[in-house]
């Protein structure tokens, strides 16, 4: 699992490879909440996430929460079919933009 972050302007982009789980917690976070101002945008790449479970939807929601909630402006990129499944059945479209 390997996590990298990218500021451009005032968009964050997030890749996550490998598996996402609670294993990544403390690396996700840091990912997104020392930044200097928070972003206006966020991108999440899971073109390299294999697995996410339980763990990683908490995190993904405690992103929301820290990117202003309803008016977060997050979008989840490049899943695979799996992973786009598990973000479907947690209705997590309704959340975040997923393409």
């Amino acid at each position: 699992m390997a996590i990298w972050s990218q500021v451009a302007g005032n968009e964050l982009s997030i890749k996550i490879q490998g598996r996402f789980d609670f294993s990544s917690h403390q690396q996700f976070r840091e990912s997104y909440e020392n930044l200097p101002q928070p972003p206006s945008k966020v991108i999440i790449d899971m073109e390299q996430t294999t697995y996410l479970d339980s763990s990683a939807l908490g995190m993904l929601l405690l992103l929301r929460d820290f990117s202003g909630g309803d008016q977060a402006n997050i979008s989840i990129i490049n899943s695979n079919e799996e992973v786009k499944k598990i973000l479907s059945i947690s209705n997590f479209e309704q959340l975040f933009d997923i393409q």
